[in-house]
């Protein structure tokens, strides 16, 4: 089976989505597959940053990020089992020349679920449990060898363009040869989304600097925080 498309985006991450609706409001055929067999629910990266609202304000989503997120921030940071700063940080006023000037805090799942939103009002969709096995590029464009995770069934996908928005260990990039620049640690940082008894829901954010580094967020008021913890190569 072989189809065709002007751009085949590789991964509906935020960063997949967003090209995606650039280039279909801009009248340009594009086709966006993801390996995973269905969009995930988890915090992962949960802020947007005053440039990436005028992105979003762009693409006509500001308003829908914004609704769905946080910008009055209050942290409480403890040292040594003690309280060492209460910082309570108001959402700021729009200023000429920035028109949004706070970061928002957004599970990911949510920022994708916008972006998908407004993919779909773009007559785009998202195409679950299709991975990129090959890659061949002519003087014409790039056949791209796709395999079904339903039915196991091989496609080619004809396009002018192939990007890759397939994260850190990116088949693109590992298919055309592309190093991955920078370095990799020891030391570890872990994610958990969980759920905390205890600690108000819509509450302030809290750190511990207590031989390490533990913080915990909440994500949307229905008491879901996000757990950050650094992790030592001897722990």
């Amino acid at each position: 089976m072989s189809t065709s498309t002007d751009v085949l985006v590789v991964g509906a991450g935020p960063t997949g989505l967003t090209l995606a609706c650039d280039l279909r409001r801009r009248g340009v055929d594009c086709t966006v597959v993801e390996r995973a067999t269905t969009h995930h629910t988890r915090s992962r990266g949960k802020g947007l940053q005053p440039r990436s609202l005028e992105v979003f304000d762009d693409l006509g989503i500001a308003g829908a990020a914004l609704a769905a997120g946080r910008t009055h921030h209050h942290v409480r940071l403890y040292s040594g089992g003690r309280l060492a700063l209460d910082l309570d940080l108001p959402a700021r006023p729009p200023q000429p020349g920035v028109p949004y000037p706070n970061l928002v805090v957004l599970p990911q799942w949510r920022t994708e679920q916008v972006l998908r939103t407004r993919l779909s009002e773009l007559g785009g969709t998202v195409e679950y449990g299709r991975e990129l096995v090959d890659l061949d590029q002519d003087a014409d464009g790039v056949t791209a060898t796709m395999t079904d995770d339903s039915t196991g069934t091989v496609e080619r996908i004809r396009a002018a363009f192939v990007v890759g928005c397939d994260g850190g260990s990116s088949t693109v990039r590992t298919l055309v040869g592309i190093p991955m620049r920078g370095e990799s640690r020891e030391e570890h940082f872990v994610l958990g989304d969980v759920r905390i008894e205890g600690l108000p829901a819509d509450g302030p954010s809290y750190a511990w600097f207590d031989d390490g580094y533990l913080a915990a967020d909440p994500l949307d008021g229905s008491g879901t925080w996000q757990v950050q913890a650094g992790v030592r190569p001897d722990v």
